[in-house]
This record gives C-alpha cells, sequence and structure tokens, in this order.
C-alpha cells in the first residue's frame, strides 16, 4: 500500500506516514470522533484523509478474500472541524471507486452505530443502503454499554 494515493473530488487517500499518528490520535480523541471510535492501536493499515495538505482523518478497509463470500469493509473518521462538509462521502466514494474498479469488488460494507445518523446520511450518498440492525453490536467506547449497529451495504452498480 505504500505508494496507493487515491483521489476523490477534495480530499486525497494516501498511506499513514509516520508523522500522521500523533495527529489522528489527537483527532480519535476529539469528542465528537471519540463518540463513536475507540483510539487504535496502530494507524498504520489506514489512509490518511488529506485536504490541501493537511491530514484531517483516516479512512480503512478490510477485505474478505475467500471467493464465496468476496466483499470490503470500509470505515472513516474525520477531525470535528471538518465534519458534515462532504469530506466523509467523498473519501468513502474514492476509496469505493478503487476497491471497485481496481479490486474488483462487487459489494461493499459499512457499519455505522445505529445511532450515528450524521454517518449514516453520509454513507447513503455514495449509495450504501440498510441491511439490517445488529443488536448490541459494539462497546460504546465512552459508556463501556452495547449499542446497536446499523450494516449497510453497496453493489458496484449502486455507487453514486
Amino acid at each position: 500500500m505504500s505508494a496507493m494515493e487515491l483521489r476523490g473530488e477534495r480530499v486525497v487517500l494516501r498511506p499513514v506516514a509516520d508523522d500522521d499518528a500523533a495527529v489522528l490520535d489527537r483527532i480519535v480523541r476529539e469528542p465528537t470522533v471519540a463518540a463513536w471510535w475507540s483510539p487504535p492501536d496502530d494507524y498504520a493499515d489506514m489512509l490518511a484523509v488529506v485536504l490541501d495538505g493537511e491530514v484531517i482523518g483516516a479512512i480503512q478497509f478490510a477485505e474478505e478474500p475467500d471467493p464465496e463470500f468476496r466483499h470490503a469493509g470500509i470505515d472513516v473518521f474525520l477531525a470535528t472541524a471538518h465534519q458534515g462538509k462532504g469530506l466523509g462521502t467523498d473519501a468513502i466514494r474514492a476509496l469505493a471507486r478503487w476497491l471497485i474498479g481496481t479490486r474488483g469488488h462487487h459489494r461493499l460494507t459499512i457499519d455505522p452505530a445505529a445511532a450515528n445518523t450524521a454517518a449514516i446520511r453520509s454513507y447513503a450518498k455514495v449509495g450504501f443502503k440498510p441491511v439490517g440492525v445488529m443488536r448490541a453490536y459494539s462497546l460504546d467506547p465512552l459508556t463501556g454499554k452495547w449499542q446497536d449497529g446499523l450494516l449497510m451495504d453497496l453493489l458496484a452498480d449502486e455507487l453514486s
């Protein structure tokens, strides 16, 4: 992934550099991010979301290689100051195009907390559709209580 760089309309996705970790660690601890994300042990498997040369968040993907179930999953977080401006949507769309067009996936998934309505709206703009609620799916990083997740997926021809 070292030479990978993906371009959205406004953001660039590139491998996380060593000096990005401190910035991402600060972002993931902002209250509007920490409500949905726990700080990861390592940012090495993520892509930095960059706007005008500034790291504003991170995006990651995981691929299921089994041919019978082949698909990829995506997750993203952005700094509070950059939320609600279509930048997360741009980042998701850029990664989705690459996963479908270059990696050959026919289906992508994303699984926000069911209460994260802003994220759900953003993902729907890319073409993700709700599949179902996964009850007590993830441990809330702030309250320590189990929260429901919303499974959403997108088929290749639904990407908008």
